[in-house]
C-alpha cells in the first residue's frame, strides 16, 4: 500500500476546513484538523503531518505567533492560508519560517498545486537531489554549473548566489531579505534595488523572454521564487 501524505488543516471556520478537506481527500491525501492554536500544536505532536495549512486568524492566539513554534516543534512544511493579504503580513510569516503563503479566497486547484510543490521540496530536501530544472534551464548545485538548452551559462558569483538559493527551494517564495542576507552576508544595510538589478540580469541570461519571465517569478513586494518543471510556470 502506498504512503498517503498527511495534511493538517488549522482553521477556526468549519466550512473552510471542510472545503479544504474535501479537495485534499479527492487528491488522495489523509487529513487531520484543528480549530485553535492549542489543538494545532497537539495534533502536530501526535499526527506528525507532512504539510500544515495555517490560518492566521485563530481564536486563541495570533497565527503569526504559531509559525516559529510549529517550525521548532516539527518538520512539517508550513503553508499559510489566510485572508490577510497585506504585504508586511506575508513577509513576516515567511521570515518567521513559513514555507509558502496562499491568500483567501483561493482556488482549490491552486491549493493542491502548492501542496504538490511543498511535497516535492520535502523529497528534494530528504533525498539529496542536487540538480533542479526549470524550463530549458538546469542548475547543478554540486558542480555549480548552470545550463540553458545544454549550453553553460556564465553567471557572476552574486547572480549564482541568488539562483542557488531559489533552486534549493523550488516553488517556494524567498523574501527579499532572505536573498540579500544570503548574497550580501556581511553588509548591514541592504538595498532591494541591487537585488532587482541582479534578477534582471539573471532573466536576460535565462529567460526566453525576459519581459515575460517564466522561470524566476516575482511576488510583488515580497520576494522571488523559482518555478520548477518543464515549462517554468507563470
Amino acid at each position: 500500500m502506498s504512503h498517503r501524505h498527511k495534511v493538517l488543516i488549522i482553521d477556526d471556520e468549519p466550512a473552510i476546513r471542510r472545503l479544504i478537506q474535501v479537495a485534499l481527500a479527492r487528491a488522495d491525501y489523509a487529513t487531520v484538523e484543528a480549530g485553535t492554536g492549542r489543538q494545532a500544536l497537539e495534533m502536530l505532536r501526535r499526527e506528525r503531518p507532512d504539510i500544515s495549512l495555517l490560518d492566521l486568524g485563530l481564536p486563541d492566539r495570533d497565527g503569526l505567533e504559531l509559525v516559529p513554534l510549529i517550525k521548532r516543534e516539527s518538520d512539517t512544511t508550513l503553508i499559510i492560508v489566510s485572508a490577510r493579504d497585506a504585504t508586511d503580513e506575508k513577509v513576516a510569516a515567511l521570515d518567521l519560517g513559513a514555507d509558502d503563503y496562499l491568500t483567501k479566497p483561493f482556488d482549490t486547484d491552486e491549493l493542491l498545486a502548492r501542496v504538490r510543490v511543498a511535497l516535492r521540496n520535502r523529497m528534494t530536501r530528504g533525498g539529496g537531489v542536487t540538480a533542479v530544472s526549470a524550463g530549458a534551464v538546469t542548475i547543478d548545485l554540486t558542480a555549480r554549473i548552470v545550463t540553458r538548452d545544454g549550453v553553460e551559462v556564465h553567471l557572476t558569483p552574486k547572480e549564482y548566489g541568488v539562483l542557488e538559493l531559489l533552486a534549493r527551494f523550488p516553488g517556494r517564495v524567498i523574501t527579499h531579505r532572505a536573498i540579500m542576507d544570503h548574497v550580501w552576508p556581511n553588509e548591514h544595510e541592504h538595498h532591494v534595488e541591487y537585488l532587482r538589478v541582479l534578477v534582471r540580469s539573471l532573466r536576460q541570461k535565462l529567460e526566453a523572454d525576459p519581459q515575460r519571465p517564466r522561470i524566476i517569478g516575482n511576488e510583488l513586494g515580497i520576494g522571488y521564487r523559482l518555478h520548477p518543471g518543464q515549462d517554468g510556470g507563470e
